[in-house]
């Protein structure tokens, strides 16, 4: 199992304040996931420029699997 990278407080508070929803205890690990997607993405494109420093405009959605979960 790879290390949380979110604060699950914060994730589950924000989701009760914002929805007044419960979260799932799954929902922090899969969220820290996509944070290390998007930190690699970003790592890539300023290794691409030649910088050593990642930037905001390197910090970009991740693209969305093809699979259906339906």
């Amino acid at each position: 199992m790879s290390e949380v990278l979110v604060v699950t407080s914060k994730v589950k508070q924000y989701i009760k304040d914002t929805a007044g929803m419960n979260c799932a205890g799954a929902v922090p690990g899969e969220l820290s996931n996509l944070v290390r997607q998007i930190c690699d993405a970003a790592i890539a494109s300023a290794a691409k420029d030649r910088r050593k420093t990642v930037k905001d405009r390197d910090v970009q959605f991740p693209v969305a699997d093809s699979g259906d979960d339906s």
